[in-house]
Parts: structure tokens; sequence; C-alpha cells
């Protein structure tokens, strides 16, 4: 007895299994062959949170979008929450193997849990399709699956490992905004090389938006024309039953800001940031002028311009981010022209780099966070550089740079609010408005959200607190505490000094303790 089916299963037909097409077949194989949107609507089976098993029938929207998948290389799509985004790519993924010969995807999302889920919603659409549009099936697990006509799909993760060294034909990556910004950009720089190595192979990038990172940079070039990817929009009432009271009710069941980002797909990113989502929203990026090393120049250096440089250390072994702000002080608005960022520099050679970035604005001023491996930073600089115009703590010339200490952060982030929320501060580099739009309230005070990062943010943080200084006005005779701030710095100090921190003199980085918590509460949430 010849065997025809894939391991047992009678939904699937093996390698090698002859198919005796009939006329009607062979006039419905090329129709589905030719027309994708014909094949989904009559051969397409999707499960239905209400209805279970049913035809896919495509929406007005899901049309336009499989038309643009299968005429573009390059597309990136802005779509609402629970709008069949997924599953439309799906749909046209299975009519791309199926119908095309030695055709390699990638199914990639932020965990591999999702990635196998979605091709698991591929195969169930394989089983239920008609013998005589099948390929037969060499391969066919959890992970991956590959057909006789030399076509495969796999899925995986969304990591700068997933696919090295492997060609394929079609990458598609779901919700594109929820991977780690860091990780974003060493994928792409990982899977570049692939994709770019064929004059037909296509990615198709799918996502709600979550905040300013890759997925805002690659959607802002995209509908500015400074990239090959066209750009495709879903809008919330696209979807067919999705009206005015429809809005209303989810608004009701879950806030005005949830809808506003998951189905109207602002880019708001976190709840109780530090910055208003509304002014994160205004703020704008400006593409570098330059891209070398790590450095990114936003503004090149004016002759007679005042600079200001924060640094903020890390250990450089692929964690946190070692960063360095460039902030021209010159007059107000305040606006920041370069930064570095890097997680993978050592201690002891970024102070070369800080030196040669100072020494380039004008021999900037420098004021490097001296916790941890910071002291020893700032102390290279200083000594064995030989850089003069950087910043001591309180006067003392053996202690270079500043604690991070309660105190400091708390007065920094009130500032820093201050200067951005009133156009003090002009911020137009992605990666800082990134870190802005996940620096929230975290118990008593502002941190990254778990799984981001906020070490360009505490630059800015170290800014703002010097700019309260009485020593600030010496840099470009300007006197924040009268001209900015209007007695707000001395409130706050007086709310801190007396009630909110007392320095109990046994920690060696100089910590405080809280005895205000209701201040640092009230504090906070303002």
């Amino acid at each position: 007895m010849t065997i025809t089916t894939y391991l047992g299963n009678p939904l699937l037909k093996r390698v090698n299994v002859p198919q005796n097409y009939t006329q009607e077949e062979i006039h419905e194989y090329v129709k589905c062959r030719d027309n994708p949107i014909y094949f989904i609507k009559n051969y397409m089976t999707i499960v239905n949170i209400d209805k279970g098993l049913m035809k896919f029938d495509l929406y007005p929207f899901q049309e336009k979008l499989i038309l643009g998948l299968q005429n573009n290389r390059f597309s990136i799509v802005k779509c609402p929450r629970q709008s069949g985004k997924s599953q439309t790519s799906l749909a046209f993924m299975l009519h791309y193997v199926l119908f095309t010969d030695q055709k390699h995807v990638a199914i990639l999302a932020n965990k591999g849990a999702t990635a196998r889920e979605l091709l698991g919603r591929l195969q169930l659409a394989y089983e239920k399709l008609p013998m005589f549009l099948q390929q037969g099936v060499a391969e066919w697990n959890k992970g991956s699956i590959v057909l006789e006509n030399g076509s495969q799909i796999l899925a995986s993760s969304t990591s700068s490992s997933a696919i090295r060294g492997y060609s394929f034909n079609l990458i598609f990556l779901d919700e594109f905004a929820f991977i780690q910004q860091g990780m974003a950009e060493e994928f792409f720089n990982s899977v570049y090389p692939t994709i770019s190595s064929g004059q037909t192979s296509k990615v198709i990038i799918v996502s709600t938006p979550n905040g300013m990172n890759h997925f805002y940079k690659m959607w802002t070039n995209a509908i500015e024309g400074r990239s090959n990817y066209q750009a495709f929009e879903i809008n919330w009432w696209d979807v067919p039953g999705r009206d005015e009271e429809w809005k209303k009710q989810t608004i009701e069941n879950t806030s005005e800001e949830q809808f506003r980002q998951e189905f109207e797909c602002e880019f708001l990113g976190s709840v109780g940031t530090l910055i208003t989502p509304g002014k994160i929203a205004e703020l704008t990026i400006k593409t570098p002028l330059s891209r070398k090393d790590n450095l990114d120049v936003l503004e090149e250096t004016i002759e007679g311009h005042n600079y200001f440089i924060t640094v903020d250390v890390a250990e450089g072994r692929g964690q946190d981010y070692s960063t360095i702000s460039v902030i021209d002080i010159t007059q107000i608005p305040f606006k920041q022209v370069a930064k570095y960022r890097s997680n993978t520099i050592s201690p002891l050679l970024f102070p070369n780099i800080i030196q040669r970035v100072a020494t380039a604005y004008n021999k900037a001023t420098v004021l490097i966070e001296s916790n941890g491996p910071g002291g020893e930073v700032a102390n290279i600089l200083h000594y064995d550089l030989e850089y003069e115009n950087s910043i001591n703590e309180s006067g003392v010339l053996s202690k270079l740079g500043i604690k991070m200490t309660k105190r400091v952060k708390a007065i920094g982030c009130s500032n820093l609010k201050d200067l951005i929320e009133t156009n003090k501060l002009i911020i137009n580099d992605l990666e800082t408005i990134s870190e802005l739009t996940q620096f929230i309230v975290r118990g008593k005070s502002w941190s990254a959200e778990m799984g981001a990062h906020d070490d360009l943010v505490m630059g800015l943080v170290m800014f703002s607190w010097y700019s309260s200084q009485p020593q600030f006005k010496e840099l470009n005779d300007i006197d924040l505490r009268t001209k900015l701030y209007d007695g707000q710095i001395q409130q706050i100090e007086e709310d801190l000094t007396p009630f909110g921190f007392i320095e109990d003199g046994t920690d060696e980085d100089g910590k405080y303790v809280s005895e205000g918590g209701e201040i640092w509460q009230t504090y906070h949430q303002s």
C-alpha cells in the first residue's frame, strides 16, 4: 500500500505523491496562483474568536494591504490592536510559499513562542487546503516547515543571532515596536546583509506603536521618503463594527491614553513619564549630520559658542550604556547637538573619547557622574589626560564629577521637566527621545521602565541639576535660578532639605534616606 500522507496526518500529503488534477482543479489552481486575494478569500481558513473556523473574508483594507505587500519589496505597517494585521500577513506568506519555488521565509516576533504561534496559524490554514493546492511536506514541526517545491518557513524570536548566516527571500517582523531598542538595532545590523544580498527579497514590518523607538524611526523615514519602505497605515475605524460607540465603550473599559496608543496608533510611550506624553509627541527627530564610532553629530561646532558635556559611565559589558551628551548653552533655548552611546566601551578607554569630543566642541565644560566607574573616568580625564575643563564636586579638587544622590536626582528631574516642557531645552536625538518615552515614576523616584535604559536621560538630569547651581552662571552669564524657574528651585530645596532627606553620614556613596514620604509622593506626581 502506497503511503500518501505525511507522518500519518491525513490532512497533509508527503513529497513525491502524484496529483491527478481535474480540469476544474487546474482552472482553480491557476486562478489561485495568479490572484492572491482570490486564493485567500476562497481557500484560507482562520480561527475567529466568535465564529471559530471560517474562511478568511478579507476587509477592503486587508485586500489593499495584500496587494501592497505583493508589489513592494519593503513594507512597514502601522496598525491598531486586533485589526487582523498578522493574519493578513500570514495569508500573503502562505500564498507566497505555495506558488513560488525555493522561497525561504522567516517569521520573527519579540518572543519565540509568539513566532511559533503565528506559524501554527499558518499551519492550520495549510492543513485545511484541498490536496490539489498543497505542496508535498518534507518537514513539519513547531518551528519550521519545508515544502516539496523547496520553499520553507522558519519561526524564531527577533534577535541579532536569530537568522545570522541564513539567506531569506522574505522576512516578517511582527510587533517590531516591542523589541528592545538595542536589540532592534543589533538585529538590523545583523540581517541587513541578508536582506540586501538579493534583488527581490522582501521585508514586512508590522506593529502597533510603542513609544519613539526604532520602529518610530523607520516609520518616520518611510513616510518622509528617507527610505525605500512603503508605509501602510491602518486606522481603527477601518475595521467593520468599530464606530464611535465602540470607541466610547473601549475608553470606558481602559483609558483615553491607552486608546490613543493602541488604537489611534500614537507614539506615546509608557504611562507615567516624567515628560508629559503630549510634549514628547511634539519633539522632532533630526537625522544626524554624521554617525561614526557611536557618535551622532546633530550640529557642527560653532566658533564662539559655549558647550556643556555630561557623561554617564557604565561597565562596558554589553548591558548599560556609557553616554555623552553635548549641549549648546550659549543662549536659551539650550540644544543637544551631539551624543555618544556605547555599551561595550571600556571605562579605561572612555576618557580618550570624552577628551576628543569635548575638545572638538570648543573645549566644553565636562560633568561626569562619579558613581561606580565614573570616578575613575573623571580622574583619568583630569589627571592623566590633563583636561582642565571638568567640574569637581562642591569645589573639592580631589572629588571630580558629581555623585548622583537622591537629592541631585530629584532636583535634576524637576528641572529637566521644566526645561523641556517650557521649550528651554531642545532634544532632537532619536535615542534620547526614546529613553524619555520610557523614563517613568517607579516607587519614589524616576527611572527607566523594566528592560529599558535611561543612560542618556540621566545625562540630561545631571545637566538640569547643574543648570540651577550658582556656578552655572559663570559659564554663560545666564542665571537660571532667576530667569527660568521663578523661585521653583528655592521651594524644592526648602522642601527637600528640612523634611525630605537627611544624610546619615554612613553611606560611602553619599546616598540619602527619605523621611518625607508624603513630600516625595507629592513631588514625583507633580
